[in-house]
């Protein structure tokens, strides 16, 4: 096979770079001939970071902007993290392949130096309602005699920490493969409280890198062998869910599907006006459609 070099669109952030170079090596690994080029670009959602999300497009705003370069041919692939991915994507692109998931547990991120005995209240910095929620109601049982309260905290995981570090808040709420793919999950400066996917559920495909690319790419028998197929299946479902909700990140809702000696299983929490919902079901993997289905009903 002639060797040829592959364009992967990223945003700029150090994560964003580190997941893109996954996929790349990944590619490199496959035996075909294959280079890669990184394309850097900054969007929206990386250059507005004092407002939340939801007051300018959500997280698809993280995506657009490649898929437009996609479109136009100025890059072959689009790395994401999965769960910034909007439900529908542009005309012509598909996901062409998802890596094998990382750690999808959520994780309250304290400086190791600090206590929290004697407070009357935590701050918490998060800028997602899912997050929100739950540690909120988490938060009663853990510290009941504290309250929890949740401000909005936006930029990259460096930056996040930078203002833990400095005493901005009590915790931080972050996601654990981030950490981990930027290896610091050993950092001695921070204390990591993990928790469990079935308490506390994750974001519809947290912990997945999603490759973006067009449906009639004629590498796409290349980005095959670089696709995990039990992530992709866990994916699918998340995303079939979130679909039939109707829910990008305007709502807080979590979805989380594993397999389990070849059966799925899917954890589920939403917020409608006060109501706070959860779902937990299992069934075949061959019959995804009617699981989602499901699902997203007892989650309405």
């Amino acid at each position: 096979m002639k060797e040829q070099t592959i364009r992967i669109g990223t945003r700029r952030s150090e994560l964003a770079v580190v997941q893109t170079r996954l996929v790349a090596d990944a590619l490199s690994r496959t035996g075909k001939g294959i280079k890669t080029e990184l394309v850097l670009k900054q969007t929206e959602g990386d250059r507005i970071l004092d407002k939340p999300l939801l007051e300018f497009g959500g997280k698809g705003v993280f995506v657009t902007e490649f898929e437009q370069a996609l479109l136009r041919g100025e890059i072959d692939l689009a790395v994401h993290s999965a769960k910034d991915m909007p439900m529908e994507l542009e005309e012509g692109l598909d996901i062409v392949a998802v890596l094998e998931r990382e750690d999808p547990r959520d994780v309250l991120v304290t400086r190791s130096s600090s206590t929290l005995s004697g407070k009357k209240e935590f701050v918490i910095g998060t800028s997602s309602l899912r997050r929100k929620i739950q540690i909120e109601e988490l938060g009663k049982r853990l510290w009941p005699d504290v309250t929890v309260r949740c401000e909005n905290l936006r930029g990259n995981v460096q930056t996040r920490l930078r203002k833990l570090e400095e005493g901005n808040y009590d915790g931080i709420l972050l996601a654990a493969a981030g950490l981990k793919r930027l290896g610091l999950w050993e950092d001695q400066r921070f204390h990591y409280h993990c928790f469990d996917c079935e308490s506390f559920i994750p974001a519809g495909g947290q912990g997945i890198l999603a490759v973006e690319g067009c449906v009639n790419a004629d590498l796409k028998p290349v980005y095959k062998l670089v696709d995990h197929e039990e992530t992709r299946t866990c994916l699918s479902l998340e995303r079939s869910i979130l679909r039939l909700l109707n829910a990008g990140c305007h709502e807080p809702v979590g979805v989380y599907a594993r397999i389990v000696e070849e059966t799925m299983e899917v954890f589920g929490i939403s917020k409608r006006g006060e109501e706070t919902k959860k779902i937990h079901l299992t069934g075949s993997i061959d019959e995804l459609d009617q699981l989602a289905e499901q699902a997203a009903d007892g989650l309405l």
